[in-house]
């Protein structure tokens, strides 16, 4: 699925600065934009959240969006102390079928629930990587592990998934669930046109459920 822009939460600094509020303050405004609802871990989840990544589409139109849950996922933390986070990404796509881009200059590919296997997949890959790895073969070991990611989103109904049901407001909703040695993915949909993916390591996805995110602005 190809957007053409992404703020995100970590692009402000560390420092409260004017600059950095300003960051936050868009991607708030970003998520508040959207024309869809978002959804993240239910009332059973009483750790903290924060707003993570906006995508949007060529045609400015908000399209994909995740919410932090637990630890901030980071590959910049020491192995040992990687090991021992504990966090679920989970991201909301907006549902819409193939349609011309704003500018007319193009197609713009329609969302499904494996645009939001394909999202989970790669931001798992994108905070995990192998601690052994040398820094200068990791640029190869992503793009090889990101094709890989994009052919199993292709694929939801192969031999690398099974099936797990899970919540989404308190109703059952069957989801698409693997597992890797980096932590798992799943992907499904949900009320309200969007699709759910979903992502995370040290936390198991089979307790987890889904609902419609509260007051946004309390996240950023």
């Amino acid at each position: 699925m190809e957007t053409t822009s992404r703020v995100d939460a970590e692009d402000a600094p560390d420092t409260v600065t004017a600059e950095g509020t300003s960051a936050a303050r868009r991607l708030v405004d970003g998520f508040l934009a959207a024309p869809f609802p978002w959804y993240g871990l239910d009332e059973a989840f009483t750790g903290p959240r924060r707003l993570l990544h906006l995508g949007t589409a060529a045609d400015g139109l908000v399209q994909h969006g995740s919410i932090g849950h637990g630890d901030e996922p980071s590959v910049k933390v020491d192995a040992g102390d990687a090991e021992k986070l504990r966090f679920a990404v989970v991201v909301t796509v907006a549902s819409s079928p193939v349609r011309h881009s704003g500018d007319g200059t193009g197609v713009l590919d329609a969302t499904t629930v494996s645009s939001a296997a394909w999202l989970a997949g790669s931001g798992l890959l994108a905070c995990t990587w192998p601690a052994q790895l040398d820094h200068a073969l990791r640029d190869d070991w992503l793009n090889q592990q990101t094709e890989t990611a994009f052919e199993l989103a292709d694929d939801l109904d192969g031999s690398a998934w099974s099936e797990l049901s899970l919540p989404v407001d308190g109703v059952p909703v069957p989801f698409h669930y693997r597992e890797s040695e980096y932590g798992w993915v799943l992907a499904g949909s949900a009320p309200g046109g969007v699709h759910i993916g979903a992502y995370g390591r040290g936390m198991s996805a089979y307790g987890l459920g889904f609902s419609e995110a509260g007051d946004i602005t309390a996240y950023g």
